[in-house]
């Protein structure tokens, strides 16, 4: 066996736990910063996206699921960022801008693909200074968490430091 297959053995165990932790951290400072934002509504903002108006009148079954499908979207962006990184060792070598990249590839995504196609089909653009604050915020709250945890559990190995 190679010293490439041992290390990639070496991280594959390694992926899960970061994908765990970057994932629940993401996306507790993300709801963290949602309720601030948006009030304890914040959940059934987000199932509205998969039941459309309706989920505003729900009651704690409606909240619940929102609550699910955050974090759904946060492990999910997290499976993907230390996925990648099997492949792409920079995102764990250069995760701090890497992270900060990604949080506002994340933002992008969510604001230009899954709310436009969601049930509540908002297209709106957004003022200057929301577009500011949104990619901002998921920068530090989703980006960096979750390179770092890729960096932490499956990139530490590579000789790196913070």
């Amino acid at each position: 066996m190679s010293q490439t297959e041992l290390s990639g053995r070496a991280i594959r165990p390694k992926l899960g736990l970061a994908i765990i932790v970057g994932g629940a951290t993401a996306g507790i400072l993300d709801a963290i910063s949602a309720f601030l934002t948006y009030g304890w509504g914040m959940p059934r903002g987000i199932a509205s996206g998969l039941l459309g108006q309706q989920a505003f009148q729900g009651g704690a079954a409606i909240w619940i699921l929102g609550l699910f499908l955050h974090f759904l979207i946060a492990f999910s962006a997290a499976a993907v960022y230390c996925l990648a990184s099997l492949k792409l060792t920079f995102l764990r070598k250069n995760f701090v801008i890497c992270g900060l990249i990604y949080g506002m590839m994340v933002f992008l995504f969510m604001s230009l693909v899954v709310v436009p196609l969601s049930a509540i089909h908002a297209t709106r653009p957004l003022p200057l200074s929301e577009l500011r604050h949104g990619i901002v915020m998921q920068m530090l709250i989703i980006g960096l968490p979750i390179s770092i945890s890729a960096w932490f559990f499956a990139g530490r190995q590579d000789g790196q430091s913070l």
